[in-house]
C-alpha cells in the first residue's frame, strides 16, 4: 500500500494514436509531502479497511540513501586522482599499504577500472613486452643471418624507452596499462630507423667498401626516409598526445609515450648505431667475405682432387 501510494506503480497502459502510455497509480504530490500522510493510508483488513495510524508506528532516523554493492558485498567506493609525479602502480602500493596498516582485518578490498586493469595486465605486459624483443631478434637474425646486426638494430629500444620515460615525467603523466601499450608500440616504430641504416651499410660492404665508409655513406643516405618516417608517425600520434576529444585523458599517456620515445630516438640513433656498428661489425662476417672465404676453400680443394685423381 506504501509503495503503491507513495512510490507509485504502473497498473496498465493504453494507446494514443502511434504512442503508448503507463497509467500509473499515485497520491498527489501534495498528498506525499510529509511523513504524516503514513498514517491516513487505508489497507485492507478482514472485512474492512484499517488506517495504517492503528497498526503502524512512525518515527523519523537515519539511513543512507542508497546501499552500493560491489561482488554481491555491501561496499564503498573510493576514487582519486594521481598526483603529478606519481605513478599509478606507486599510488596503488601505498594504498595497500594504508589498508593493511589502518583498516581492520575484517574489511576486504578491491580493485576497479582503470587500476584493476592495470593491476592484472601489469605482468601480462611485461612478459608481452620481453616476448616482442625476442620475436623481433629472430627475425631479424634471419634476415640478416647474423646475431650481431640484430643486436645493433634494437639498440635503438632502450633509447625509445628513455624517450618516453622523460616525456611521461615532463608531461605529468602516470604508468598505466595505455602508456605500456605505447612501450610496445615502440619497439616496432623504433628499429626502422636502424633497419635502414645497416641494411645499406651491408649492402655497400658487400661491394667492398670499408666498415667506416659504409655506415657514414648509408647514415647519410638514408637520413630523408628516417626523418620523413619518423615526423610522419611523430605527427599522426601527435592528436593522441595532445588529447583532445572525448575519453583523450586516458589515452593521452599512450600519445605521450610514442611521441617523446620517437623524438629521442630519432636523433639519437643516427649517432649512436654506426657507432655500435662499426664496433660489432668486426664479429660478424659480410656475404661478400663469406664468399670469398668459401671460393679460396673450392680453389685449393681443387687442385688437391687433380692430383689425386692422377
Amino acid at each position: 500500500a506504501i509503495e503503491t501510494m507513495l512510490g507509485g506503480r504502473v497498473v496498465t497502459n493504453f494507446k494514443r494514436g502511434a504512442k503508448q502510455y503507463d497509467v500509473i497509480t499515485q497520491m498527489k504530490p501534495t498528498d506525499r509531502a510529509t511523513p504524516d500522510v503514513i498514517d491516513a493510508i487505508y489497507i485492507r483488513g478482514h472485512e474492512r479497511l484499517v488506517q495504517l495510524a492503528n497498526v503502524v508506528n512512525v518515527r523519523e532516523t537515519v539511513a543512507p540513501k542508497e546501499l552500493n554493492h560491489f561482488n554481491r558485498v555491501r561496499s564503498a567506493t573510493i576514487s582519486a586522482s594521481i598526483a603529478p609525479g606519481m605513478s599509478l602502480g606507486q599510488a596503488l602500493t601505498d594504498l595497500d599499504r594504508i589498508a593493511d596498516t589502518d583498516l581492520p582485518p575484517s574489511i576486504k578490498r578491491d580493485l576497479s577500472g582503470v587500476s584493476r586493469e592495470y593491476r592484472e595486465s601489469s605482468s601480462a605486459l611485461y612478459f608481452l613486452f620481453l616476448f616482442a624483443l625476442v620475436f623481433i631478434y629472430l627475425v631479424l637474425a634471419a634476415q640478416f643471418e647474423s646475431f650481431i646486426h640484430p643486436l645493433t638494430i634494437l639498440l635503438s629500444v632502450p633509447l625509445a624507452l628513455v624517450g618516453a620515460f622523460v616525456s611521461l615525467f615532463v608531461f605529468g603523466q602516470s604508468m598505466n596499462i595505455y602508456s605500456q601499450i605505447g612501450l610496445i608500440m615502440l619497439i616496432g616504430l623504433v628499429t626502422k630507423n636502424s633497419i635502414l641504416i645497416v641494411e645499406f651499410a651491408n649492402q655497400l660492404r658487400e661491394r667492398g667498401k670499408d666498415v667506416v665508409d659504409a655506415v657514414i655513406e648509408a647514415s647519410r643516405t638514408r637520413l630523408r626516409p628516417i626523418l620523413m618516417t619518423s615526423f610522419a608517425t611523430i605527427f599522426g600520434v601527435l592528436p593522441i598526445a595532445i588529447g583532445l576529444g572525448a575519453g583523450a585523458e586516458s589515452r593521452r599517456p599512450l600519445g605521450i609515450a610514442v611521441v617523446g620515445g620517437m623524438v629521442f630516438s630519432t636523433f639519437l640513433t643516427l649517432i649512436l648505431v654506426p657507432a655500435v656498428y662499426t664496433v660489432l661489425t668486426r664479429f660478424a662476417k659480410n656475404k661478400s667475405e663469406a664468399h670469398l672465404a668459401s671460393d679460396r676453400q673450392a680453389a685449393t680443394t681443387a687442385p688437391a682432387a687433380h692430383g689425386s685423381a692422377e
